[in-house]
């Protein structure tokens, strides 16, 4: 039968098996994550009296988050399965004697794996941001009985032009602040105009800054004035910390809202390091399956033991999310430049993957174009 399969039929032949094998590993690895959570947090659900219905809904909404984290290593177990299973029923030798080499196979599966990283690209900012949104939501006021509109930020600075703000509490929903301190700076920044303390302000769009209690300290001229009310027309507004907590991963936001609390962020003179990586990381993992599609080929030119291959692609997966979580903590603290701590993973085990099947490919291309220009 596979000696008659063509190019074209070969391809609809290797999806099919593989997208069958795709399901049947995510169904069992979805099950397990889902086992483990539900023993992991049965006991919170039963303390806090949810109905079935409340919790079923939680852990539906979490299923897209539970789908984007286990499918670098749900594709890499289907594909090396299904390569290994090909070369122990002499598939893949058959093919190659009819003149299909190894290429025709790192072609198929990197367009293959690509398109599946795009589709988790935007399965993961789209249903899945929602769904961890809503799991996060259930779990912090039905299960923790913790209002998130009532959540209230501690040590924040923000700057805008030649002002320098600190705050001791920030109280985003309700667009408040308390224990201010804010510095004024000269326009070429040689020195401090004035300081300005203030208890609790009001932030608005309209009117900038209202300072409630506000004691107005002058270096240059050793002098302190007192304002019930003092405004100051500056522009931060709290709204970025509506989405933004030191509490919440910033890989929680999506890609397009990542990237314009960044850009509002760098405006204020904040560091963004941490979130211009999770930007990053965001494309990275996507592409994670690009990876793992090379180590599955990489794998089977090494040895048709399916086990063997399987715990080595494993070993692998882990190295990969333990050089992920290296490479985002680099870029977190500045060690390395965001983008490439980002993909750290991914380039050092694609470049190990690749080296192996260009060992592979290199000399049969070789012997092959050697037999063509004897042919001639």
């Amino acid at each position: 039968m596979i000696r008659r399969l063509l190019p074209g039929h070969l391809s609809a032949y290797v999806l099919k098996q593989n997208l069958f094998l795709m399901c049947v590993t995510l169904g069992v690895g979805t099950g397990i994550y889902l086992l483990s959570d539900l023993f992991d947090r049965l006991d919170d659900f039963i303390e806090a009296g949810l109905g079935a219905g409340t919790i079923l809904r939680y852990f539906i909404v979490k299923m897209p988050l539970i789908f984007s984290q286990i499918l670098p290593a749900v594709f890499l177990i289907s594909m090396t399965v299904q390569l290994c299973v090909m070369a122990r029923s002499k598939e893949l030798l058959a093919l190659r004697t009819g003149g299909l080499s190894l290429a025709w196979f790192f072609r198929f599966f990197v367009v293959y794996a690509i398109i599946w990283s795009l589709g988790q690209m935007l399965f993961s900012q789209v249903i899945g941001v929602y769904g961890e949104q809503e799991a996060f939501r259930i779990w912090k006021e039905d299960v923790r009985k913790s209002q998130l509109d009532r959540r209230v930020l501690h040590n924040i600075w923000l700057k805008e032009g030649r002002y320098v703000i600190e705050a001791g509490e920030v109280m985003p929903f309700a667009n408040r602040a308390k224990d201010i301190t804010m510095y004024e700076f000269a326009d070429d920044n040689s020195g401090i105009i004035r300081v300005i303390t203030s208890d609790s302000a009001e932030v608005s769009d309209k009117y900038g800054w209202k300072l409630e209690n506000a004691v107005e300290l002058s270096p240059d001229r050793f002098a302190s004035h007192r304002h019930p009310i003092f405004t100051i027309p500056i522009k931060l507004n709290l709204e970025v910390f509506k989405v933004v907590d030191p509490g919440i991963d910033p890989a929680q936001l999506p890609l397009w809202q990542l990237n314009k609390v960044i850009s509002q962020l760098e405006k204020s003179g904040s560091n963004v390091d941490r979130l211009v990586t999770a930007w990053h990381s965001k494309w990275a993992y996507a592409f994670s399956l690009l990876t793992m599609a090379l180590v599955s080929l990489a794998l089977v030119t090494v040895t048709e033991n399916i086990y063997l291959n399987i715990g080595l692609g494993l070993a692998l997966t882990f190295a990969y999310y333990a050089l992920f979580m290296v490479g985002a903590s680099a870029g977190d603290s500045g060690v390395l430049p965001p983008m490439v701590a980002a993909w750290l993973g991914n380039i050092l085990i694609s470049v190990l993957a690749l080296a192996r099947i260009a060992w592979v490919l290199v000399p049969e291309s070789a012997g092959k174009y050697i037999t063509r220009f004897r042919g001639n």
